[in-house]
């Protein structure tokens, strides 16, 4: 479904954040992409999404195929339409707008009916009731989690076949996280969404995924079988920001402590 070959990307013409990335999705795959913060992951969702010369990027060598297609220098827009479609960091909610109206926001990329797209509001609610209890709240008054809920379902309203997921972890609770996760397992099981999804949390990330590939410093570091990396030492040495290839892990108790709440 997706191959990436030998990118590389840079910012304001000079910082050089990815060297060489090689990676694939294959259909009915949910991919772990996962590193420290600053690793690289970000931007590779965003070069392949074509959303990195929103923040002065770009991709500067490589090819990022999609469906056999390439799409390396392809228009946002229409990559949404041809179902490949990205949940950024932070969440990126209208604030203002209703939980509903952010919704109905993902499928501004389509001509469907009323009627359709009630009934495909029904389907997220189905997914993520607690988003049906919220669904007249300002989306900006509601929870971290119910945010990342908000911003899944939009994505899905535009009937994706690949999601470009990013750290759908970061800043909440560890029961709110798994439950995300349990959800894109759901829809990866029921629907057949194929799922890239960068992550720091490696341990949670390993037990949803099929396949991970490690990011250190712009390059693929290490990759293969999520149930096959899952007992590595060097993923924990990863996680805390150690060494990956020796294994040595240097960072705070606080976060050896972080990294235990999944374990």
């Amino acid at each position: 479904m997706l191959e990436v070959k030998g990118l590389e990307a840079i910012y304001d013409q000079a910082i050089l954040a990815l060297r060489g990335i090689d990676l694939r999705v294959r259909k009915g795959q949910v991919v772990a992409l996962l590193g420290a913060n600053g690793a690289g992951k970000s931007t590779t969702l965003k070069a392949i999404s074509s959303l990195l010369h929103a923040e002065s990027g770009k991709v500067r060598a490589g090819e990022i195929r999609y469906r056999g297609q390439s799409i390396t220098h392809a228009d946002p827009a229409d990559l949404v339409r041809a179902g490949l479609v990205q949940v950024l960091e932070g969440r990126r909610c209208f604030p203002h707008l209703s939980v509903e109206e952010n919704l109905r926001m993902g499928a501004a990329s389509r001509r469907i009916s009323r009627r359709e797209l009630g009934a495909e509001l029904e389907q997220i609610y189905s997914l993520f009731p607690r988003l049906r209890e919220r669904r007249r709240s300002a989306a900006g008054l509601t929870s971290g989690g119910e945010q990342q809920m908000v911003a899944i379902g939009r994505a899905l309203m535009a009937r994706p076949r690949l999601v470009l997921l990013d750290e759908p972890s970061m800043g909440l609770a560890p029961q709110v996280v798994e439950e995300i996760f349990e959800i894109v397992q759901r829809l990866n099981g029921e629907r057949d969404v194929s799922f890239l999804l960068a992550e720091q949390n490696a341990v949670l990330a390993l037990q949803f995924s099929h396949y991970a590939y490690l990011v250190e410093n712009g390059r693929i570091a290490r990759h293969g079988e999520a149930a096959a990396l899952r007992d590595e030492a060097g993923i924990e040495a990863l996680y805390l920001g150690g060494d990956i290839s020796s294994g040595r892990a240097s960072s705070t108790r606080a976060r050896r402590a972080e990294f235990a709440v999944f374990r």
